[in-house]
């Protein structure tokens, strides 16, 4: 069989890894989705100099996977007993959190904070950039108006004919809002501070900026996997999806806010070959909708979702090496949510090919439909198998993936990969050729 591999030039390497590491860069940014978070203190009381510890829950309530980047740091608003802005940083508890969490489940996160020496009486906590007030009474729990005292008067039942609530005594009104007597001119224990000016004013860049990024979120896996058969060898793949229509929030999301544009690449490196060769490259652009829940049980354990729409895919040669697909899809993926907090899916794609150049008997290979099963437990194991059924040939793709800061690493981000294939066509190149079974391991950035 002649040797249609493709040869690098000097610098090759470089070239080609800057566009893949853009890519995958690309896809983990953080996607703002359909989705929210809430906050809440982990205690009612708590002094100057103490911990107190932020916990936020971060709910997908939306129709797509999400990926929630928690901030390392969150800049609390206290008041010092004058009513003044006192900040002070929160910090994340483990360092970074990066996580993906599907349609329908949540993740949590930590911050830890220190309550200023400043702060006094009851405080609003304000966290920098987020709609949300925490309440924490910062007196000494034995000192504490609110906490460390009894209330004196009777109680009043607001909906009895006549009631008239009891306005509690200046020193408890003092605590709740934090001021003292003769705090500054305009400010009661009944009003309060001003509200702060402190904000800073928008960044048009930054908004432009984070819109970008919010429209864009993970497709497909991302990995680079390493293989021995025959020689040393790589595979790797890049995905990511931009949507095109934003839905405001707490906006409803309609048909176009489920239009996506996509991008997919999935390139075999001989590595161990002389000059190291490409051996071919799959580039796959899309255009489709999706939504990863259309229907949902009223236990909220079974969900449909469904994309469907235009993929084309090439090698990118040219003359007898070339090969390209045009094709319309359609996947509907059933869902089912298991006791032990795992998530069990099947999602077969069913193909029509429109043209294909270069490889008009890939059908046989290929066959009309992708049968895609996938079981992943949330921030732990996933395994996931891929099959092709044609005329008598086919393929078996399996992928296995597990967080890599529970094998003893570290903080390091990522999972461990594991990929065996075996069967037609790896490549798009050698589609009706039969590869030998190979093991690859690795990292995988998505999965």
């Amino acid at each position: 069989m002649a040797d249609h591999r493709l040869r690098a030039p000097h610098g090759i390497v470089r070239r080609a890894l800057a566009p893949a590491g853009l890519f995958a860069l690309m896809a983990a940014a953080p996607l703002r989705a359909d989705a929210g978070v809430t906050f809440k203190l982990d205690r009612m009381q708590a002094g100057p100099g103490e911990t107190v510890r932020i916990e936020a829950m971060f709910f997908n309530d939306g129709n797509a996977t999400a990926t929630w980047d928690a901030p390392r740091e969150l800049v609390l608003q206290w008041r010092d007993a004058a009513g003044r802005v006192v900040r002070a940083p929160a910090r994340l508890d483990g360092g970074t959190a990066v996580l993906q969490i599907p349609v329908g489940q949540f993740s949590r996160a930590t911050w830890s904070a220190v309550v200023p020496e400043q702060a006094r009486g009851l405080q609003a906590i304000a966290i920098e950039g987020e709609p949300v007030l925490l309440a924490l009474d910062a007196t000494p729990a034995e000192k504490g108006a609110i906490v460390g005292s009894r209330a004196i008067g009777p109680i009043v039942d607001p909906r009895a004919p006549g009631a008239v609530p009891q306005v509690p005594d200046s020193g408890v009104l003092a605590a709740v809002s934090g001021l003292s007597a003769g705090s500054g001119p305009g400010s009661t224990a009944l009003s309060g501070p001003a509200p702060s000016d402190a904000t800073a004013p928008g960044n048009d860049e930054h908004d432009v900026l984070s819109r970008f990024r919010s429209a864009l979120s993970p497709y497909e896996p991302v990995y680079f996997s390493f293989g021995a058969r025959p020689n040393l060898n790589a595979r790797f793949q890049v995905s990511l999806k931009f949507r095109l229509f934003q839905p405001y929030d707490g906006e409803e999301t309609g048909f176009l806010n489920n239009l996506y544009l996509g991008y997919s690449q999935t390139s075999l490196w001989d590595i161990g070959e002389n000059s190291a060769p490409f051996r071919d490259s799959s580039y796959r652009p899309a255009v489709f909708w999706l939504s990863d829940r259309v229907w949902e049980s009223q236990d909220r354990r079974k969900s449909l979702g469904f994309d469907g729409g235009f993929e084309h895919e090439s090698n990118g040669r040219d003359g007898d090496t070339s090969r390209a697909i045009n094709s319309l899809y359609a996947r509907p993926t059933l869902r089912y949510r298991l006791d032990d907090g795992s998530t069990l899916s099947f999602g077969p794609k069913i193909k029509y090919y429109m043209t294909r150049e270069g490889n008009p008997d890939i059908a046989d290979y290929r066959g009309h439909v992708d049968y895609q099963l996938r079981w992943a437990k949330d921030d732990g194991l996933m395994v996931s198998a891929l099959v092709r059924k044609g005329h008598e040939k086919g393929s078996l793709q399996l992928d296995m993936a597990y967080p890599l800061r529970k094998l003893g690493l570290g903080r390091l981000n990522g999972f461990l990969h594991v990929q065996y294939f075996n069967g037609y066509g790896e490549t798009l190149l050698d589609y009706n050729v039969r590869a030998k079974s190979q093991v690859r391991i690795g990292l995988m950035i998505v999965r």
